[in-house]
C-alpha cells in the first residue's frame, strides 16, 4: 500500500520534549523567563532589529497590535480578501471595518493599486499579508501609505524568514505578526509573536496581553489574557535553532517542483524576494477540486485549498465588491506538499502525479 504524503507535517523532536520537561520541573509554567528569552532570540534570529512580544496566538497578535496602534471604532483598515479569516476578524474585533482590496496575480498578495483605490477619509491603515511565505510589495505599499499618512501593519503569519530587497518581513510596519501554529514553518505548539516599531506600541501590546497591567493590580487599560506560557516559549526557542535548515529544505523542494512540473502554473518569485514556501501553491485553471481529489484518491498525495471562500464572501463580512484576481485565485489555487519531511521519492511521486493529471486534463 502506498504511504500517504500529507500536505503538512509538524516537526517536534526530542529537544523540544526536553525543553518542555525542563520548564515543568522548574515550576514556573506561565509567562516568565522562557517567554522573555524567546522574544529576544526571535528578534535577533530573524534580524528584525526591534522588540518582539509573545502572545498566545497569531490572531491575538493581530488584534492587540491593531489596538495598540490606535485602530478602533469608526476606522477602516484595508486588507486582502484572499487570506485566512483571522486577518479580517482581527480588524473587526477592534470595532473597525475591514475594507477588502484585490490581490496581484503574480504573488497572491495585496495589489498596491487596488489599495490606493480603496482609501477613504476613514482609512487608518493597510494590512498586507505575506501569503504562503512570499513577501508582499512592501516598497510600493509603504509609498501609498506615506502619500496618504497611513500606518502599515504586517500579517506575516506564514513568512518567518522571508524578505524583500534584503529586508526581513516583520521589520516594515508599525507592527507585524508571526503565527506559531503547529503547521507553520516553525511552531511553539500554539502562539504568536508581534514585532513592534516603537516603544509605545510595545508597551501597549504588553499591557493588552496581560489584563491591562504592567504592575500587578494597577490596570491601565481594559486588557485580555493573551499571554504565552513558558512551556510554549521553550518549544519555540528550540524551533528557532532548526527553522533555517527547514526553510532551506522547503526552498530546495520548491525548486525541484518548479523545475519539473508541467501543465500547471508554479508559484512565481518576485525580483529581490526571498520566498520561504509555507505553501507551494500552483494554479489549476480547470476543475481544481477534481484535481485535488484525484491526487488524494489515485496517488495518495494530500493538498490544500487556501482559500476557496474569500473573506468578503464570508457571512460576517459579506460585501458586494468586485475582486477579480481574488475570485480567480480562490477557484484555481492548490497547495502541494513542500514541507521538510518530504523524501526525494515523495517529490518525484508528486511530480509524476501532477504531470499525469495535468496531461489528462483532470
Amino acid at each position: 500500500m502506498t504511504d500517504f504524503i500529507p500536505p503538512a507535517k509538524p516537526l517536534i523532536g526530542d529537544e523540544e520534549r526536553a525543553a518542555v520537561d525542563r520548564v515543568l520541573r522548574s515550576g514556573m509554567l506561565a509567562q516568565g523567563p522562557e517567554v522573555k528569552a524567546f522574544e529576544e532570540e526571535f528578534s535577533a534570529h530573524f534580524g528584525l532589529d526591534r522588540a518582539c512580544v509573545a502572545v498566545n496566538s497569531g490572531t491575538s497578535g493581530l488584534h492587540l497590535g491593531l489596538l495598540s496602534s490606535g485602530v478602533g471604532a469608526g476606522a477602516e483598515v484595508i486588507v486582502p480578501s484572499f487570506t485566512f479569516a483571522a486577518t479580517a476578524n482581527s480588524v473587526a474585533l477592534t470595532g473597525a471595518r475591514p475594507v477588502f482590496a484585490d490581490i496581484s496575480a503574480d504573488d497572491f498578495c495585496l495589489d498596491p493599486d487596488a489599495v490606493e483605490a480603496a482609501i477613504t477619509e476613514r482609512t487608518a491603515g493597510i494590512m498586507p499579508v505575506h501569503l504562503y511565505g512570499h513577501p508582499a510589495k512592501m516598497d510600493r505599499i509603504q509609498a501609498v501609505a506615506d502619500a496618504h499618512g497611513l500606518q502599515v501593519f504586517e500579517d506575516a503569519a506564514q513568512a518567518h524568514g522571508a524578505s524583500l530587497g534584503g529586508r526581513p518581513v516583520g521589520s516594515f510596519g508599525t507592527f507585524a505578526m508571526f503565527s506559531l501554529y503547529p503547521t507553520k514553518n516553525m511552531t511553539s505548539g500554539e502562539g504568536g509573536m508581534v514585532s513592534v516599531a516603537n516603544a509605545e506600541v510595545e508597551r501597549l501590546v504588553r499591557l493588552y496581553r496581560n489584563q491591562g497591567m504592567e504592575k500587578q493590580y494597577h490596570n491601565e487599560v481594559v486588557g485580555f489574557n493573551c499571554r504565552m506560557t513558558d512551556i510554549h516559549a521553550a518549544i519555540g526557542r528550540v524551533q528557532l535553532t532548526k527553522v533555517d535548515a527547514w526553510t532551506a529544505k522547503r526552498q530546495e523542494n520548491a525548486a525541484f517542483l518548479s523545475a519539473n512540473l508541467r501543465g500547471v502554473t508554479p508559484p512565481p518569485v518576485a525580483p529581490g524576494a526571498v520566498h520561504v514556501y509555507h505553501q507551494y501553491t500552483i494554479r489549476v485553471p480547470q476543475d481544481r477540486d477534481g484535481f485535488a481529489a484525484a491526487l488524494r484518491e489515485q496517488y495518495a498525495i494530500g493538498s490544500g485549498m487556501f482559500y476557496p471562500v474569500p473573506n468578503h464572501k464570508l457571512a460576517p463580512f459579506s460585501v458586494d465588491v468586485e475582486l477579480p484576481e481574488t475570485a480567480r485565485a480562490a477557484a484555481e489555487c492548490l497547495s502541494l506538499p513542500v514541507h521538510p519531511s518530504l523524501s526525494q521519492g515523495d517529490l518525484e511521486r508528486i511530480v509524476e502525479a501532477v504531470n499525469a493529471l495535468a496531461a489528462a486534463g483532470a
